[in-house]
């Protein structure tokens, strides 16, 4: 995995529609590997593997987005062990389309007499047309399109409209767990789709940094030529390299998430198993959520430093915007990732998680008190004490008042992110060349005392917030 994510990026740095193809075939390919019975493996993962087939995931329904307790898809069992699958689905990803020969649906759907809420929800295995013991299609199996979405980007990606109408699908893993089986697929995507992120901003970073070397406009500061390149004023500069400084922390961040997921796979003991799982369980809404929300505004900053060009489409870079700007809705809003981290991840375990990273941050930092980068790593384990202060002061604030932690939900999380790329940019400055310490005292001194306003934000409480009727909007 931690090689399969610089892939990811380049893929979607180069075609965001053409990734999400693969994407969600892989994560499909994963929660079947991970749940599902050994003769549904054999059925299909090696075409699914080899891209004969491609995969999707099926959850979002027209009156239940992010609730999926809501869900109304039906399961009706068979006589045959297989289950007939009722339902309409929304916002399906690779839904339908003519690159593969067949289309393997991962499908929530609850019986008859499943609980109520998400405690019922099953997952199945539905194949848009019917594969045979000998692993032969044979025909159409209740699966049809009702439409395919117009939207603001990633065009060439079918966003479909899905209804099942008595098709035929097998159960993957047991019956009410499906969320469960489900989140082996969901944690992929969502550090898919935050790479996602990475990919648009890397992108945009590369034709602003060539069209910046090249557009003559302005003369520098005491030159004497009649016009000089754009990179040479201080406020292109500074997009550039804010766009440099946030892509280059993101994608070691990328990387590192790569490795705990291969670590809690096939580690050697039950205990680095655990404590990978925990690491990522922890930092997988961090990144999926601060990788967009800077790569949407790394690539407005791409698109700025192009001026008048940067709004016409020939140049590339408002198709950039516009891709990526559904990375910070899918696969989980971005301020759902932000409640995922403060409630499930840090409140419910009294910031257990957070801390065990934090040491993790601290010790590395403790190792570079002298030398020269003695001042970045003081600043670090300032920032990083400064984010354990306010965690401990939300989590104080939420034992008294719930709604504490939605509202500052948002800005904590940019709080935690902001202190671990800073973790990451130390690390690269440590081994990095001279053009890595430039670009880490730039992050360090120009983009982490964001930092200050984020957390006067979050410690101003709910009142702001909650204080209004609804009459008042």
């Amino acid at each position: 995995k931690a090689i399969s994510v610089l892939v990811d990026e380049m893929s979607y740095g180069a075609n965001s529609s053409f990734a999400l193809y693969p994407a969600l075939s892989s994560g499909a390919c994963m929660a079947i590997d991970a749940h599902a019975a050994d003769e549904l493996k054999q059925q299909f993962l090696p075409k699914m593997y080899a891209g004969t087939w491609t995969g999707t995931m099926c959850l979002t329904e027209p009156h239940s987005g992010s609730d999926l307790g809501l869900i109304r898809s039906k399961a009706k069992p068979n006589n045959d062990g297989t289950f007939s699958i009722t339902g309409t689905k929304i916002f399906i990803t690779g839904g339908d389309h003519d690159l593969a020969e067949n289309i393997v649906h991962l499908v929530l759907a609850k019986l008859p007499d499943a609980p109520a809420g998400s405690k019922g929800i099953s997952l199945f295995l539905v194949p848009k047309f019917w594969v045979n013991e000998a692993g032969e299609l044979e025909g159409e199996n209740g699966v049809s399109c009702g439409s395919v979405e117009h939207k603001m980007g990633i065009k060439a990606s079918a966003t479909c409209v899905m209804n099942f109408d008595g098709a035929r699908g097998y159960l993957v893993g047991e019956l009410n767990r499906g969320l469960q089986c489900m989140f082996t697929m969901m944690n992929c995507e969502r550090l898919s789709i935050g790479i996602q992120g990475i990919g648009c901003a890397e992108a945009s970073y590369q034709s602003a940094v060539e069209y910046a070397k090249e557009r003559l406009q302005g003369r520098a500061t005491g030159s004497a030529n009649q016009a000089d390149p754009i990179i040479v004023h201080a406020d292109v500069r500074r997009m550039l390299l804010t766009m440099k400084a946030t892509t280059e922390a993101g994608r070691a961040l990328a990387v590192y998430l790569g490795m705990q997921l291969d670590q809690a796979k096939y580690g050697e003991t039950a205990e680095q198993r655990a404590q990978a799982d925990a690491r990522v369980a922890l930092l997988i809404p961090v990144a999926k959520a601060f990788f967009t929300d800077l790569g949407l505004e790394s690539t407005i900053l791409g698109q700025q430093v192009f001026g008048g060009h940067g709004y016409i489409r020939e140049w590339g870079q408002e198709q950039l915007v516009r891709d990526v700007r559904i990375a910070q809705i899918y696969e989980g809003t971005n301020g759902i990732q932000a409640m995922d981290l403060v409630q499930r991840k840090v409140f419910s375990n009294r910031g257990e998680w957070l801390e065990d990273f934090l040491q993790e941050i601290r010790a590395f930092a403790s190792r570079h008190l002298e030398g020269d980068l003695s001042e970045y790593a003081q600043v670090l384990l300032q920032r990083t004490d400064s984010l354990w202060q306010l965690t401990d002061t939300l989590m104080q604030s939420g034992e008294q008042n719930l709604d504490e932690l939605g509202a500052g939900a948002c800005d904590y999380l940019h709080c935690v992110g902001y202190v671990t790329y800073a973790y990451f940019w130390l690390r690269m400055m440590a081994v990095g060349s001279l053009t890595k310490r430039k670009t880490g005292a730039f992050y360090f001194n120009r983009l982490l005392p964001r930092m200050d306003s984020l957390q006067a934000s979050v410690r101003a409480g709910c009142g702001d917030v909650m204080g209004f009727d609804v009459d008042e909007f």
